[in-house]
């Protein structure tokens, strides 16, 4: 029995519910999957997500699979579609970033706040003026980087507590500063 023929054999018993015939089969395709997908990424670990991609898709779609014909043509079929959609992805992505340079930079220079129109005396009264919760939550989540389960470790208030004061706290802080983004 030919390599293609077991395949067959091995994916219309893993179509019945053998699990072990559709581990075997997984293992054995896997190879021929890298080496596809080896010809169109650049990258090894963009090799490794296209193989896990299209081993999953074939696990989506193994019910499309018809026994009555040959199973490398429809697997090479299924692997080169995921193929071509990952590289079509990856084009649109890389058409639209752009690269910077340093006058891109939020904090290039040291005139960063005044290009924004906001002095430290306007920002500290708007956050002084917040209500007591949403002011503690803005200076841990914000100012101090904490995360969620440090900050609620620290004021015993719960996470969705922490999210809502914060999320508040900004949406005031902008109304404040006129901002309304």
């Amino acid at each position: 029995m030919s390599e293609a023929d077991e395949w067959s054999v091995l994916m219309t018993r893993a179509q019945a519910g053998d699990q072990a015939s559709y581990r075997a089969l997984l293992r054995h395709i896997t190879p021929l999957l890298t080496s596809i997908a080896r010809r169109s990424m650049r990258q090894p670990q963009d090799v490794e997500d296209a193989v896990q991609d299209i081993l999953l898709t074939v696990h989506v779609i193994r019910a499309t699979y018809d026994p009555q014909r040959p199973f490398r043509p429809w697997l090479i079929g299924v692997a080169r579609n995921r193929i071509a959609d990952r590289v079509r992805v990856r084009a649109r992505r890389h058409a639209r970033e752009v690269a910077l340079a340093p006058e891109h930079e939020t904090f290039a220079a040291g005139t960063a706040k005044s290009d924004v129109g906001l002095d430290d005396a306007r920002l500290h009264e708007a956050v002084a003026r917040l209500p007591a919760g949403q002011r503690q939550a803005l200076e841990m989540m914000k100012l101090k980087e904490m995360s969620l389960q440090e900050a609620s470790a620290q004021t015993g208030l719960s996470i969705t507590a922490l999210k809502v004061a914060t999320h508040r706290g900004l949406k005031q802080l902008r109304r404040v500063l006129g901002d309304d983004s």
